[in-house]
């Protein structure tokens, strides 16, 4: 079965956990944070293991069990009725993260929209992230290296999944606005859906 979905995409700090978790909250939608899939891992797993090797690093972990986590973390939402396939709308954050994942899963999702929240200013999306550190004990968000280099590695690898899609699917939403700006702007094309 493919997964009608759609995807919250922008640099680390736009703004797509916030939409994601009001998405979520919304009946008919389904929120999936893949970065949340991974910090919810227990470290001393091997799968574990490679999530902190990587993000420790502001690297994407590899394709392959970056795939196998999220497939088990949906089929798992799904068998205990959180996600119901026929009849949510999957909203997916943090995946696919590179042009490689968006072709593994092409026969999985089926991608009705791409909402692009785009920022205009890089140093606010690091302020952004060092208060999320703080507020949400996020490990990965800490370091100001390494923040850097997730910005950079989201320039080089994330961010032409968006010209894979093209330019019907993409929508560009201002995530200089207030997130509930964000929210009507997003829903404006999301409802269409």
């Amino acid at each position: 079965m493919k997964y009608r979905c759609i995807l919250l995409f922008g640099a680390p700090g736009a703004g797509k956990g916030t939409q994601g978790k009001i998405f979520g909250a919304i009946p008919k939608f389904f929120h999936c944070a893949c970065g949340d899939v991974f910090r919810n891992l227990r470290t001393d797993t091997p799968l574990g293991k490679v999530f902190l090797q990587y993000s420790s690093r502001g690297e994407l972990v590899p394709d392959e069990p970056t795939i196998k986590l999220w497939k088990e973390s949906i089929k798992a939402a799904t068998s205990v009725g959180r996600f119901h396939p026929k009849h949510d709308l999957l909203v997916l954050d943090g995946i696919p993260r590179n042009v490689n994942q968006a072709k593994i899963l092409r026969d999985t999702l089926d991608v009705v929209g791409v909402f692009y929240l785009e920022n205009s200013n890089p140093e606010k999306l690091i302020e952004r992230i060092q208060r999320r550190a703080i507020k949400e004990n996020r490990l990965d968000d800490a370091n100001l290296e390494i923040i850097r280099q997730r910005l950079k590695t989201y320039e080089a690898e994330t961010k032409p999944v968006l010209k894979h899609y093209g330019n019907k699917l993409v929508h560009v939403i201002n995530a200089d606005q207030s997130p509930a700006k964000v929210l009507a702007d997003i829903l404006h094309y999301a409802v269409q859906k």
